[in-house]
């Protein structure tokens, strides 16, 4: 399975782009009139289910953490990435800001990740 062999590299591929889409700016004066407002909050949710899930790989496939070490390290490392972005936003950027409702949809994603994995893993453990 490529998750398995390609774990870290690709936590590690989708942690640089998520930290180049969220610090670079972004031309959305166009898109905003389409999109409703609260669509940046569920792209917060969905791309942190997915950072999620790529670092519990990451430490379940190739670190070979037991899984409830692998949920805990990987919702310990998507909670401070999130706002480690988030306060990069505040001081590095003049495109981008601060929001603590976008540190909340991560943590959302971030829960949901886990309680998803979590269950996934005993349903998959059942299986054998």
């Amino acid at each position: 399975m490529v998750l398995k062999k390609k774990a870290l590299l690709l936590s590690v591929s989708y942690t640089i782009t998520l930290t180049i889409v969220s610090l670079v700016k972004l031309d959305l004066d166009n898109v905003e009139e389409i999109i409703p407002s609260f669509s940046d909050k569920i792209f917060h949710f969905l791309a942190y289910i997915l950072f999620t899930g790529l670092w519990f790989n990451t430490f379940f496939y190739k670190f070979r953490n037991n899984k409830n070490q692998s949920i805990i390290r990987s919702v310990i490392v998507s909670a401070l990435f999130g706002i480690i972005i988030e306060v990069l936003q505040l001081l590095i950027t003049t495109s981008r800001s601060f929001d603590v409702k976008d540190i909340l949809a991560n943590l959302l994603g971030i829960l949901i990740a886990a309680i998803l994995i979590n269950n996934c893993i005993k349903i998959e453990v059942k299986k054998y």
